[in-house]
């Protein structure tokens, strides 16, 4: 039988070198209460601290990971979701993220940005539905719009800056 849902994420899990918890979003009902969730957290972790590769099988789930310095990123989904799928929805997150925090994905700078983090996670997944798999998309949803130089006063603007502010400024009222 073929799996037609949407829902192809049963949960997206930040570990920290120990196996604690930085970050978890459990979709579904399959891990209803905390106490569900830290033992299945804590089994995975066991499972993978010392794996070199990047999927497994855990708990008739597949599960997709990634490591870096002193962080762990887990994608759960059930055992009949596209593989490929779950790896770019895993690659786009985890590219995303790492582009926001200036390639700086340790656990230090994942917690002090944190709601960065959760906004890149939930403009990648939402309710188990995959949402994005372009990390550009998700970097331009979640950053901060830039400030347009004409919005800066022109005593906090470079020379240059200045300049072509008060040409665009001139031309303006030359224009009307």
């Amino acid at each position: 039988m073929v799996n037609l849902s949407l829902y192809a994420i049963k949960a997206v899990i930040l570990l920290d070198a120990e196996g604690n918890r930085v970050l978890s979003k459990y979709y579904g009902k399959d891990f209803a209460t905390t106490k569900d969730q830290k033992a299945f957290e804590k089994g995975l972790f066991d499972k993978t601290k010392r794996a070199q590769g990047e999927i497994i099988m855990y708990d008739n789930q597949i599960v997709l990971y990634r490591s870096n310095i002193d962080i762990f990123f887990y994608v759960v989904a059930s055992a009949d979701e596209n593989e490929l799928m779950i790896s770019s929805m895993l690659n786009a997150f985890y590219d995303a993220v790492s582009t926001l925090l200036r390639h700086q994905l340790e656990k230090r700078s994942i917690l002090d940005n944190l709601d960065l983090v959760v906004l890149c996670l939930d403009e990648t997944v939402d309710d188990g539905i995959i949402l994005e798999t372009d990390s550009n998309a998700i970097v331009g949803r979640v950053s901060k719009p830039r400030l347009d130089v004409a919005d800066i006063p022109l005593s906090e603007q470079s020379f240059i800056q200045a300049y072509q502010t008060a040409r665009e400024r001139l031309t303006n009222q030359l224009l009307r």
